[in-house]
């Protein structure tokens, strides 16, 4: 147990009602998990007002309510602290609960559109190599030493962040790695956290059903870096146009990466293959099991963050070329008539370019691609003819088909994505709303040597259709294909 006062260090309050010296049990902004002594926050969030649940935590037993808007009726019973913003109060509440994990090891951030998953895994695989015990929180896959758990959001919310981060330190980890999605920053999950470093990969669109402008999806990824510490390294992609938007205010070290210019690391693809690159990192050659322009400002940006952090740049070259591709990023399997399926998490249209582009400048001339694309339900609409676009523009065959579809119906996902095919590409687009005969359908019309790209859904092994989560795999999928050829 802790006293109220002890979890409100650093909150910005406005005023307090009742005895801050008193000892609480545990903290929820969740009203259903309240139990006797605990304390309850009422968070605004995107689609409920915790306030509305003030009475109910009470009921359950709460000693303790924090709160932007007091309730009308006040128990002489019950802590009342009001704060200016409930949701970064929770995370300051929530580091303090859990003692300040973050201040016990090194921790670093990674931001942008495309490239989240890969960094943050790379560098939580760097620093394994090294010797060091790591935690890990990402889209794929939490980790905390080498016990894996379970992902249900890029950055889960303020409460979990720190409890995982508790049982890091715990373990005995001393870094930490983690993607920090602009949906946390806007929200404060990450309010309260002592980040050591933060990196921006890109930015492109995507999350315009939630931000609404694409300068609000700036400004979210700005405040995490005007937000670092002077003690933090902050490490921009210098190449994209926004890269170095993300330095102007902050406080922390800058630094930046480049593959076209001069920048403090900088990197150069020598050769380029189906199965990895060399790459030429400030300088010096290196072989990595990575394909594609995209994954080499991945590993730049990894080869950068792992010297920043002072991990000795001769051992980071030597380990850089031991390292293996993200599930679900650019993964390939091959079938026995020599056919070449890559599964990937592109789902946005700079993201699907990327992937495509690449393939497109590796395979033979006279070979095919063949491009499975859909889009997720309930998200930004506008990003979908965007997305058949690319596909028509880099493919021989596209096959539009179902992805997360969510509450929609596919057939109106798949609508809103041929509005983006032009009337000379509609000869070579289908619209198959099953995904799996999708697959299969673009398993046999490809030959020795093509290619079919699998996109959207990567490393995910289920479908959401209707609010329920049907187990899917894309890689299961393309395996039971490869057998029955």
């Amino acid at each position: 147990m802790k006293k109220l006062k002890e979890l409100l260090n650093g909150v910005s309050i406005k005023n307090t009602y009742g005895d801050l010296e008193q000892e609480v049990c545990h903290v929820h902004f969740d009203s259903r998990k309240i139990e006797r002594g605990d304390v309850f926050i009422a968070q605004r969030g995107v689609n409920v007002d915790g306030h509305l649940f003030i009475t109910k935590a009470i009921e359950a037993g709460a000693a303790a309510v924090i709160c932007e808007v007091l309730p009308e009726d006040l128990s002489d019973k019950i802590v009342y602290v009001v704060v200016a913003d409930s949701s970064e109060a929770l995370g300051v509440i929530a580091s303090n609960y859990y003692d300040c994990p973050s201040t016990k090891m090194k921790l670093v951030g990674v931001t942008g559109t495309n490239g989240k998953t890969t960094t943050a895994t790379l560098l939580y695989e760097m620093a394994k190599l090294f010797g060091f015990k790591a935690g890990l929180l990402s889209t794929v896959c939490n980790y905390i030493g080498e016990e894996k758990l379970p992902s249900t959001h890029t950055t889960p919310d303020a409460l979990s962040i720190n409890e995982y981060m508790y049982r890091m330190v715990e373990a005995g980890c001393v870094y930490c790695f983690m993607e920090v999605s602009s949906h946390s920053i806007h929200q404060k999950r990450i309010a309260g956290l002592d980040f050591d470093g933060a990196i921006f990969s890109n930015i492109t669109h995507d999350h315009l059903d939630y931000h609404k402008t694409f300068r609000a999806y700036i400004e979210a990824k700005k405040a995490f870096f005007d937000g670092l510490p002077s003690h933090a390294f902050a490490l921009t992609n210098a190449d994209d146009k926004n890269g170095l938007v993300m330095l102007q205010n902050t406080k922390a070290r800058k630094y930046t990466y480049s593959c076209r210019m001069m920048a403090d690391f900088t990197c150069r693809i020598v050769e380029r293959h189906l199965d990895g690159m060399l790459l030429k990192l400030n300088g010096q050659e290196v072989w990595t099991k990575f394909v594609g322009g995209f994954n080499a400002y991945n590993i730049l940006a990894v080869y950068a963050a792992s010297c920043l952090l002072g991990f000795d740049k001769e051992i980071v070259l030597k380990n850089v070329s031991l390292l293996v591709p993200v599930s679900g990023r650019f993964e390939t399997l091959i079938s026995g008539t020599g056919v070449m399926a890559i599964v990937d998490y592109a789902h946005t249209p700079d993201a699907l370019e990327n992937v495509l582009s690449t393939i497109k400048e590796l395979i033979g001339k006279n070979n095919k691609i063949v491009t499975v694309a859909g889009a997720g339900g309930d998200r930004d609409k506008t990003k979908r003819p965007e997305m058949a676009a690319v596909a028509c523009q880099y493919s021989d065959w596209v096959i539009l088909t179902s992805d997360n579809p969510r509450s929609e119906k596919p057939e109106d996902i798949i609508r809103d994505m041929r509005a983006g095919v032009k009337t000379e590409w509609i000869a070579k687009v289908q619209s198959i709303t099953d995904r799996k005969q999708a697959i299969r359908e673009a398993i046999q019309m490809a030959g020795e040597g093509d290619v079919v790209l699998v996109a959207g859904k990567g490393h995910e092994n289920y479908q959401e259709i209707k609010g329920i989560k049907h187990h899917f795999d894309d890689k299961e999928v393309v395996r039971e294909v490869f057998n029955e050829l």
